[in-house]
């Protein structure tokens, strides 16, 4: 039995995928305490909405998708009525598998997950780290669950940081720039649905491209790149304006910050 504690948009994300990739809707539970949102699940998803101590009893892998300031009072509460077997899988930010081992029962399988938003249209990526007592098999739970709502890579703990910064992050600076492109073109005269159809397919495809062609992206970017041209023009400003070393503390700010957050 899976059970997933927190239904919204993260955790209804792995609902929908888990149950897109076939697992019974009989054979998941689901915590929600917003009756609204509870009786909308029921009705798309046909599975069980229970209380949190009831799917802790029953779940074999309890998924816990809660916000960072709610996590410990759960834990707490959970680990009473824990199997003995259960693997717990979080993925909420910033909370490390030694404080979740810390607030469960001793020898717990605990994994942590970073998931990002595109995980909401099936194209996620996520890394996930086992705690102290998660053993390949566990990890392999964990990723097989992750993986219906996207790409999941393995990482050492120490990395989880550098992850949120990267991938956690990292829709927000591709949103970012096209924002910065369509803005562009407006100013430029261009109606803004132009704009918007223009770089929303334009970034699309060099996702595509960057993902299946097995090449570097300077590779790439210079292939765009003719001597003089219009390409060169554009990225001699960026080089001009400092815009790497920009994306590069930027990120090592994410990093950092998530660091702080996972100290309290």
């Amino acid at each position: 039995m899976i059970a997933i504690i927190g239904a919204g948009k993260m955790g209804e994300a792995l609902l929908a995928g888990m149950l897109n990739t076939g697992h019974d809707p009989a054979d998941v539970l689901v915590t929600e305490p917003r009756a609204d949102h509870a009786a909308e699940l029921r009705a798309r998803y046909a599975v069980r909405v229970v209380p949190a101590a009831e799917a802790a009893r029953q779940a074999s892998t309890l998924i816990i998708a809660l916000k960072p300031q709610d996590m410990v009072a759960l834990l707490d509460d959970l680990a009473p009525a824990l199997r003995p077997d259960c693997l717990v899988v979080s993925v909420a930010a910033g909370i490390t598998t030694e404080v979740l081992e810390k607030h469960l029962n001793p020898d717990t399988a605990v994994v942590r997950a970073m998931p990002n938003t595109p995980a909401l249209v099936g194209l996620g990526m996520t890394a996930v780290a086992g705690g102290r007592h998660a053993r390949d098999e566990h990890l392999e739970r964990a990723e097989s669950l992750l993986s219906s709502v996207g790409e999941v890579v393995r990482v050492p703990e120490k990395y989880m940081d550098t992850v949120t910064a990267l991938s956690g992050s990292g829709p927000a600076y591709f949103y970012f720039i096209a924002e910065t492109m369509i803005e562009a073109g407006v100013l430029m005269g261009m109606p803004r649905a132009t704009a918007e159809k223009l770089v929303t397919q334009t970034i699309t495809g060099a996702a595509a491209m960057l993902r299946d062609s097995g090449e570097h992206p300077v590779v790439l970017r210079e292939a765009v790149s003719s001597p003089g041209g219009t390409t060169a023009a554009a990225v001699r400003e960026l080089e001009r304006h400092g815009v790497r070393t920009a994306f590069t503390d930027a990120i090592e700010a994410a990093r950092d910050r998530s660091r702080q957050l996972s100290e309290g």
